[in-house]
């Protein structure tokens, strides 16, 4: 099974066509069936005019999935079932700092960072003292969680994902590098789960086969492995697609002012202008 999961904090724009069509095509190419997730564990953002907009753009561009329909939001037992695992082993722990100081410390251009460009963080030691971390680690102050990077890769005897081309057949051997991420974190101060998490949880509880997602996720394929290898998941086959970028040479999001598919469709574009514009894009080179 292959899996469209965009989130519903906004409307679903050119990049989001992009890649319901490239799973739609992989899975009609491997005969298997293709499903809509949606990945909604942002409660603060994700509104339901935005997840009854996923669904009719989907119908829309005549991207048809099987349901049902799963929402993240729905399933938070089996998130924490999966953090109350790795607590158990030692793998996970509580991080005070919060993002506006992890961000006024580490500001630095020399910081080293991820893939994402964000700083690697250091330890709330680092961040607020020692002393102010161990008065919030008394009085039970709210508290992130993330994964000790160092000891979770020791543990994990092969870090290699398979890769496949647009149709799904396998072509090489990607070696990730989990290290490159840090300590990242697994359960926000308000929800118990990220989207490092809930992805590999979500993969593994729905049968999911071949991940197929944009470029700019293909990084994030190293702290999905880890998780997978200590929570003994399967893990998937993936192929990562080519971007769509804008005049700027970013990619499309809804934070830099994409055009959504609802007002393209407002202003007369047709969902063929559309699939006609991206279907050179599915078909790019495989990661």
């Amino acid at each position: 099974m292959l899996r469209f999961a965009p989130s519903p904090n906004g409307y679903l724009h050119i990049g989001h066509a992009l890649s319901a069509l490239a799973n739609r095509q992989m899975a009609d190419a491997l005969d298997l069936p293709l499903t809509l997730r949606l990945e909604d564990i942002d409660r603060s953002r994700a509104r339901p005019q935005f997840e009854a907009a996923i669904v009719d753009d989907m119908s829309w561009l005549g991207i048809g999935w099987t349901p049902p329909m799963r929402r993240q939001s729905e399933h938070m037992a089996a998130y924490q079932a999966a953090m109350d695992g790795l607590r158990a082993r030692n793998l996970v722990y509580p991080s005070f700092s919060t993002r506006r100081e992890i961000a006024s410390t580490l500001r630095d251009p020399g910081v080293a960072r991820d893939p994402d460009g964000a700083p690697l963080f250091p330890g709330d030691e680092h961040i607020i003292g020692i002393e102010e971390t161990q008065r919030r680690r008394r009085t039970d102050a709210p508290a992130a969680w993330r994964l000790s990077m160092t000891a979770a890769a020791s543990t994990c005897e092969d870090l290699a994902v398979t890769v496949t081309d647009a149709a799904g057949v396998p072509r090489s051997t990607l070696s990730t590098d989990p290290l490159a991420w840090g300590d990242v974190v697994l359960a926000r101060k308000d929800t118990p789960t990220s989207y490092h998490l809930s992805v590999v949880v979500d993969d593994a509880v729905q049968s999911i086969s071949h991940v197929v997602r944009g470029a700019d996720l293909l990084a994030a394929t190293a702290v999905h492995k880890v998780l997978q290898s200590l929570l003994g998941l399967p893990t998937p086959l993936y192929h990562h697609h080519r971007l769509i970028l804008g005049a700027d040479g970013r990619k499309l999001s809804k934070s830099n002012g994409a055009a959504s598919l609802k007002a393209l469709r407002e202003n007369g574009v047709s969902a063929a202008d559309v699939l006609q514009k991206i279907s050179a894009f599915t078909a790019g080179p495989a990661r």
